[in-house]
């Protein structure tokens, strides 16, 4: 049983999973190969335009893989013809390719993995292997949630998620700027792990999250930005219905701005400069990894925070 009394735990709202159904994982990777593993896959087409950490089980299990281009809209350039024991991997890019990944299904049917780290709120397909990151979305430390039909038949130890909280808590205290240096070693700490079960404590941190709001602020703040820059933006994806952005992709030639927003203290990554050592000068890939901005957009920020990107982009 729980412990009575003793000292208070951090007061945290207990509400549900938004993945109801899903395997509680502590890494998408490990979610990744823990679909490798059961669905006992040869090999993996795999697009150019990814995050090298997606290599890792693959070459932890030693399967073959191959590459696979994209075009401007994200879609893979050509549909190979799968071999018995292939595999299809696509990323539902920045939570604005639900509908490349029905056509996928369509084609590949069970041998399409969905990588939905960038579409926390995309839909599952029934039957479709699809795995989800949790910390490209909220404020924990590790965690993922898989879709699958192939269980693995072995019992997973839970992990532990409280010596990864450090850069979480010295945000609060101290700014992002303090806690960058935490943010990066809990990053590499979370390579060559084991499968696991999701800890207590993202688990406790997810079940506080109130999705319904988080929806509304990232549709409503990537309209916002949309609204103003749709016509300098080199790529145009469109926000259905169903579509819960990660982030505001802003494609441009502009090749000053992404110093400009970071020393007016808007943060933003770099997706995946691991591609430009995979793919020729010139193609699709090279120049996004390059030139591809991802403005955030979440729940954390409202339409000051949006105008604020808007001047900035505009000088």
């Amino acid at each position: 049983m729980n412990v009575i009394g003793g000292y208070f735990e951090l007061e945290l709202r207990k509400g549900e999973h938004y993945h109801k159904e899903a395997i509680r994982l502590n890494t998408a990777r490990n979610s990744f190969e823990y679909v490798l593993r059961a669905g006992h896959f040869s090999k993996v087409h795999v697009p150019y335009y990814t995050c090298e950490v997606m290599l890792e089980p693959i070459k932890k299990l030693g399967i073959d893989y191959t590459f696979y281009p994209i075009n401007e809209a994200l879609e893979p350039l050509e549909l190979p013809e799968l071999k018995e024991g292939d595999a299809f991997l696509y990323n539902n890019y920045f939570g604005l390719k639900q509908t490349c990944v029905k056509n996928l299904v369509e084609i590949y049917g069970k041998r399409l993995i969905v990588d939905n780290a960038q579409a926390f709120y995309a839909e599952p397909i029934q039957g479709i292997n699809t795995f989800y990151s949790v910390r490209k979305f909220f404020g924990v430390p590790d965690g993922a949630y898989l879709y699958t039909n192939n269980l693995c038949h072995e019992d997973l130890e839970r992990d532990y998620s409280y010596d990864r909280m450090s850069h979480l808590l010295k945000r609060i205290d101290s700014g992002a700027e303090f806690g960058f240096y935490d943010f990066r070693n809990n990053d590499a700490a979370l390579c060559n792990q084991e499968i696991k079960r999701m800890s207590k404590l993202t688990e406790a941190l997810l079940l506080g999250i109130d999705h319904e709001t988080v929806i509304q602020k990232r549709r409503k703040n990537f309209s916002f930005l949309d609204k103003f820059l749709k016509e300098t933006n080199l790529i145009q994806l469109k926000l259905d219905e169903e579509s819960v952005p990660m982030v505001y992709p802003y494609y441009t030639k502009d090749l000053s701005l992404r110093q400009r927003l970071i020393e007016n203290k808007v943060f933003v990554a770099t997706y995946w400069p691991n591609v430009k050592e995979w793919v020729k000068e010139g193609m699709v890939e090279y120049e996004m990894a390059e030139q591809l901005i991802p403005i955030p957009i979440d729940q954390r920020y409202g339409s000051e925070e949006m105008q604020v990107v808007c001047d900035i982009v505009a000088k």
